[in-house]
């Protein structure tokens, strides 16, 4: 099946990483491609540490309104990194944040829309990341909107190591 957390939220990405422990915690094989994130996460060492594959890929920096080029090789490495697993019977794949790869045209929508709908039948696929489109949501079998509500951000609090990153 495949799963969407989505919204602007905190938690997407942790929700995913919970479900992956809880999968490889039932001997399933399981593995995460992380888009647009250049950088080791926290949940990146321990996946690694409790036998997850995990991979990430990103150019340094944030996104603001216009991608660069680094930023569209390195989505498209993710993809390719994710139709290479795809064919390695995994139980579970994450692509996380992949709703933000699609969002700033960094790769083809078609592609990634039929091609989840047609993986989606052979793995457990989660995908993650604000703006998911109309198209995920419609091919997507279960869809979590995380709603902020209240954020220690509003109050000038920045990312926090252990718990943002």
């Amino acid at each position: 099946m495949l799963q969407v957390y989505t919204g602007n939220g905190k938690g997407k990405t942790t929700a995913a990483m919970g479900l992956a422990m809880r999968a490889k915690g039932r001997n399933k094989k399981v593995g995460i491609v992380q888009f647009a994130k250049p950088d080791e996460s926290g949940e990146f060492k321990v996946a690694k540490e409790i036998g997850i594959e995990i991979h990430h890929f990103g150019y340094p920096g944030f996104i603001i309104k216009n991608p660069r080029e680094g930023d569209y090789r390195e989505a498209k490495r993710a993809w390719e990194k994710f139709i290479e697993m795809s064919k390695l019977n995994y139980d579970l794949i994450v692509l996380d944040e992949l709703n933000i790869a699609l969002f700033f045209g960094l790769l083809d929508p078609k592609e990634v829309i039929n091609t989840l709908n047609e993986l989606k039948n052979k793995m457990e696929i989660v995908v993650t990341g604000r703006y998911a489109s109309r198209e995920m949501l419609d091919i997507a079998d279960l869809v979590t909107e995380m709603c902020q509500v209240k954020h220690y951000f509003e109050k000038g609090l920045g990312a926090r190591e252990g718990i943002e990153f």
